[in-house]
């Protein structure tokens, strides 16, 4: 599994000076509609996971069921991109280390997502890395909610990755450069990457290292269908 290593979205930590999100820490995967950021979040967690870490996936938009077809789906496709076999055994390390938390109809809440986490390590000792966190709506999250992720990613010493939904139509930054909708929380956030589609790739662009100047060319190129790095 190192060729999907090698081909990662994750490669944009190369990019990096401190070169990872870390244990503690909130990242945020930044894209419109349409760009593929659930594909792209799944493909950081299939890096983790192949890695043998345990993730816990958290949707707030769809279904475990769904949420395990996209991961399905993507597994098959990289199978087949990779020309990997032995694919069923590979497959049993993704589904081995994976939980997944669903919370539809406005049900999250930071507390119950700690009581779950909890629940998991201690009754079933599942002790995760990494959280993937789908569907957060970042434009009326307020400080309070990333604060009470920052206290999870602490307490249970997780990295947590976030999406956020970006709008074409408000190019507006606040004075670090960060745009909506993180532009009101980013002092919560360690790493902001930004998925923007060109005519030939889909980039990804890191725009925010924790407290690093961000490097002129800290951006990696996707294949737009694969999401797979570019060489």
């Amino acid at each position: 599994m190192k060729d999907f290593q090698k081909v990662s979205p994750l490669r944009i930590l190369e990019k990096s000076d401190q070169g990872s999100l870390g244990r503690g820490n909130l990242g945020v995967l930044m894209a419109r509609a349409g760009v593929g950021k659930t594909a792209c979040l799944i493909h950081i967690a299939l890096d983790k996971l192949f890695r043998k870490e345990k993730l816990i996936h958290v949707s707030l938009v769809d279904v475990p069921e769904k949420v395990t077809s996209y991961y399905n789906v993507i597994f098959y496709d990289l199978v087949k991109a990779l020309g990997w076999r032995g694919e069923e055994e590979i497959k049993m390390i993704m589904d081995r280390n994976r939980m997944i938390l669903a919370y539809l109809n406005q049900s999250f809440r930071i507390p119950r997502l700690k009581q779950n986490i909890a629940n998991l390590v201690e009754k079933i000792d599942f002790i995760p890395e990494t959280l993937i966190v789908d569907g957060l709506d970042f434009a009326n999250a307020g400080p309070d909610t990333l604060r009470g992720f920052k206290e999870i990613a602490h307490e249970f010493q997780v990295e947590i990755w976030l999406s956020a939904l970006s709008d074409p139509a408000r190019a507006e930054v606040n004075e670090r450069g960060i745009p909506h909708p993180c532009a009101h929380v980013d002092q919560f956030l360690s790493m902001i990457v930004q998925l923007n589609p060109t005519p030939s790739a889909t980039l990804l662009r890191l725009l925010k290292d924790h407290d690093n100047p961000v490097k002129p060319d800290a951006s990696v190129s996707l294949d737009p269908n694969t999401f797979l790095v570019l060489a």
